[in-house]
């Protein structure tokens, strides 16, 4: 690291982490089945609910060592990712290969009585669920839980970072740049085009003023799609203009802005820098969008 904070990192002396950052594909794959082995798991599971009916899609996410944030090397770095630093993550856990769906929510509408605002839009099908707060996504989580036996909760921002991640310490998990047949954010504002200072230059993806279906673009190694671009997703952060205090245990920092929350991905309405895995946006906690969703986790200890 380049940059980082003077605040000690303990879990660099447990050589029991392992560092993901030296894995290739091939051993972050075969990392991720062990995870899913020692607990009699398929890499990618659903729970059953209460009726039998599926859950939604997880992918088992291996414990380890990461670099979290970036520094002012990264095009679309600023001061709100820095300092880059680690973050150990001690156990195991399980996330959405694909943000809540329209139909996975309506479920949870159909049986608690969720009021769905006529005077909003909504996504239908298995498109991402959006114009709901986070307090909404919290209730959805708990339902969940009831419904499967097992613990679902929104991800903190570490834990939303290093799965995104994957292992990689490029600006996106799939390299240095991307276009919009990989990521779906605004094709006016493409990453390499502005990194590169373009005046003039032909999008490569015909505009798209919405979200996609999920799973309609390529998934990082660990099996996720969609954690660049196409919705913004809640995290259970609370804001924190840098990292300067971040834990290193991933947990949230004990001061953050009560009314704000962290949101991570950027979507088909921001330009392509959002799209990075480092960056970070803030959302008040009563907002509610178009462009914004969520995905949860899945404990496994």
């Amino acid at each position: 690291m380049t940059e980082q904070s003077m605040t000690p990192d303990p879990c660099l002396d447990d050589e029991s982490f392992v560092f993901v950052h030296e894995l290739n594909t091939t051993e972050l794959q075969d990392y991720q089945k062990q995870a899913a082995d020692k607990r009699g798991l398929e890499v990618y599971f659903s729970d059953r609910m209460l009726d039998g009916s599926p859950g939604p899609e997880l992918a088992v996410i291996p414990a380890g060592m990461f670099e979290m944030g970036s520094t002012s090397l990264e095009y679309g770095h600023c001061s709100e990712e820095a300092p880059q630093h680690y973050v150990c993550l001690k156990d195991d856990f399980a996330l959405c290969r694909y943000t809540i769906t329209a139909n996975e929510f309506d479920v949870f509408r159909r049986e608690t009585g969720w009021y769905k605002r006529r005077d909003l839009v909504w996504n239908e099908g298995q498109f991402p669920m959006m114009n709901i707060a986070i307090h909404d996504a919290h209730h959805y989580a708990q339902w969940l839980s009831e419904k499967t036996g097992q613990t679902y909760r929104l991800p903190t921002e570490a834990e939303w970072e290093y799965a995104c991640r994957a292992g990689t310490l490029t600006p996106f998990a799939y390299g240095e740049d991307v276009s919009c047949r990989a990521v779906h954010f605004i094709s006016a504002f493409p990453y390499q085009e502005m990194k590169d200072q373009r005046r003039w230059f032909l999008p490569r993806c015909f505009p798209m003023p919405k979200a996609l279906m999920v799973g309609s673009l390529p998934a990082n190694t660990w099996g996720l799609h969609e954690m660049h671009g196409n919705v913004q997703e809640f995290t259970s952060t609370a804001w924190v203009p840098h990292h300067l205090h971040a834990n290193r245990d991933g947990s949230p920092a004990e001061a953050g802005d009560p009314d704000r929350i962290v949101v991570k991905g950027g979507s088909w309405f921001d330009a392509g820098v959002h799209a990075r895995s480092a960056a970070r946006m803030p959302r008040m906690r009563m907002e509610i969008d178009v462009n914004l969703g969520f995905r949860l986790l899945r404990e496994l200890d």
